[in-house]
Order: structure tokens, then C-alpha cells, then sequence
């Protein structure tokens, strides 16, 4: 049996005195999309900060592709090919595409000898950054940036990507195309964790989904089950 990319058991975290996450339970597939859905303030970004080392673990445990990350920097993590794609895309300005492409790679030992390949894929995925390749970064539009925000993480060549919020702000043509890529990302055997205000496109997407409250897990199943629910219809898509 294939061990999961992700088991995340009891995680508890905050921001200082504030306890945002309380005792949050996931197990997620390898090479499978899973899908984390919520309102505003459920602590759907606090989890992915809390798995990617930018905040403490309080409490529980977090193994990613077979082993602990509890207690690990954010550095470490990456090294271990766990990307992440953070809310509000964070790129550098003042630098090309193409560098901010490459600073995904640079520093790590294990990504740069497959630089090459992983950029091919990106502009294969996003064929409009290979046309700005040489445009500074602080210049491109919106989607653009999304773009690049999402390539720079697969240039570290991850084997688990976690990605916030990426259609927030997108035209709906630019939204569909990331919304495309990501799940042509999972079908090159990466697992993906998505979370997202587009609820409908998301658990389109995603192989398995949770609905997060309050910082807690309140339900769970398939992408189908949670799309055709009539609470989560009528909490999340206005139905």
C-alpha cells in the first residue's frame, strides 16, 4: 500500500495568544488532489502555514511524504519537496520571470539538476511566461504573477505542492487557466492541496475535500459528495 503524502494528526496552531487551528485531522493520498474549503477566518491559510514551517506546530503531528515536519524550518521543509504557493503570490519585483523561476531552484541542491526540466514544464503549463521571460516581474499583470508564483514553487521540484488563494483577484478566464494548470500539475503525479474561494471549481478539481470551521475539520469526502451536498451548497455556492 502506498504511503499518503500527507498525515497531519491533532494539529493545533495560532498567532500568539489566538488558537486558530484546533485539533485538525487530514490523511491525503499520494499523487491525489485534496481540497480544503471554508469561510473567511476558518483557518484554511493558518494549515498550510502551520504544514510549511512559517508558524509553530503547538500541538499534533505533521508527516509529509513520509517524514516528520513538526519542529522543522520552512527551509528544511521545502528541501524535503514540500512547495508552497503562498496567498498573495510574494515574487520579487525587481527581477525577470526567469529569475524569479530560478530562485525556486537555486538554493536547492536537489532541484537545481532538474531546473531545466521543471522550467520546460512550467512554460509547457504557462506559455505566456515563456513570452515575458525576459519582463520584470513587478510589471505583469495580476494573472501573471499568479503564473509565476505557481512556477517557482514547481522549479523546487515538489512531490506535495500546497497552494493558497490563487484565483483571488483573477479574471474569470485567468482564474480558469490556473484553476487548468493545477490539475494538470496532480495528473504529473504531484499531490496537490488547494485552498480556495472558488468553492464549485475547486471540488471539481479535487479527488477529496474537507469543509474547515472555526479551525477544526467539520466534514469530509469526496470532491462529488461535498459539490452535490445541500449544506455546502448552500453555505459555499449560494444554492
Amino acid at each position: 500500500m502506498t504511503e499518503p503524502a500527507l498525515v497531519v494528526r491533532g494539529l493545533e496552531a495560532g498567532y500568539g495568544k489566538i488558537q486558530v487551528l484546533w485539533g485538525v485531522d487530514l490523511e491525503v493520498a499520494a499523487g491525489s488532489f485534496l481540497a480544503v474549503i471554508g469561510a473567511n477566518g476558518a483557518g484554511k491559510t493558518t494549515l498550510l502555514r502551520a504544514l510549511t514551517g512559517l508558524i509553530p506546530v503547538r500541538r499534533g503531528e505533521v508527516h509529509a511524504l513520509g517524514r516528520p515536519l513538526r519542529g522543522l524550518s520552512a527551509a528544511q521543509i521545502v528541501r524535503g519537496r514540500v512547495g508552497h504557493v503562498p496567498e498573495g503570490r510574494q515574487l520579487f519585483p525587481l527581477m525577470t520571470v526567469r529569475e524569479n523561476l530560478d530562485a525556486g531552484a537555486d538554493y536547492l541542491p536537489a532541484a537545481r539538476p532538474r531546473a531545466e526540466r521543471n522550467r520546460a514544464l512550467v512554460y509547457e503549463l504557462f506559455p505566456r511566461l515563456r513570452e515575458r521571460e525576459g519582463q520584470i516581474a513587478g510589471t505583469l499583470s495580476g494573472g501573471e504573477r499568479q503564473m509565476v508564483a505557481i512556477g517557482r514553487a514547481l522549479m523546487s521540484d515538489p512531490k506535495l505542492l500546497l497552494v493558497d488563494e490563487p484565483s483571488l483577484g483573477l479574471s474569470p478566464a485567468l482564474a480558469s487557466d490556473v484553476f487548468t494548470a493545477l490539475g494538470q500539475i496532480a495528473s504529473e503525479g504531484v499531490t496537490v492541496v488547494l485552498v480556495e474561494q472558488n468553492v464549485q471549481r475547486s471540488l471539481q478539481l479535487a479527488d477529496q475535500a474537507v469543509v474547515l470551521e472555526h479551525g477544526a475539520v467539520r466534514q469530509r469526502g469526496t470532491g462529488a459528495e461535498l459539490l452535490a451536498d445541500p449544506a455546502v451548497r448552500a453555505a459555499y455556492l449560494s444554492l
